[in-house]
């Protein structure tokens, strides 16, 4: 009985290790920015801390964007996929991309961490 208990106890000791690991090299990245780019032309760069709503219109189509408590989104498009819309508001990590409509939305400003060299 007593492996046992030592057995449960490195597992645990090992996966806390594990987590505090993650949490160290791949912290979250809190972005202040974004820029919206549509056909490779910056059209706004937008504050994530202020809430706002507007549409970008071009010959393909139309994206509304929303910014609010620090994340972003497109909130309605009149491309037929909708997967610019299906990603859901976000503050990090990969651009928000609508093809039909040649738009992105990419992160910039603050980041806890920019890279590890070792």
């Amino acid at each position: 009985m007593k492996s046992l208990h030592w057995a449960i106890l490195i597992g645990v000791i090992l996966l806390l290790s594990c987590l505090l690991s993650l949490y160290i090299f791949f912290p979250s990245q809190h972005h202040s920015a974004a820029e919206i780019w549509s056909d490779n032309q910056l059209i706004k760069t937008v504050d994530l801390h202020l809430d706002q709503s507007f549409t970008v219109t071009t010959a393909d189509g139309f994206n509304t964007i929303t910014v609010k408590d620090g994340h972003i989104a497109v909130t309605d498009a009149d491309c037929p996929d909708h997967h610019c819309i299906s990603r859901g508001f976000c503050n990090s990590g990969a651009p928000i991309v609508c093809l039909p409509h040649r738009l992105v939305i990419q992160f910039v400003g603050e980041t806890e961490i920019d890279a590890i060299i070792g």
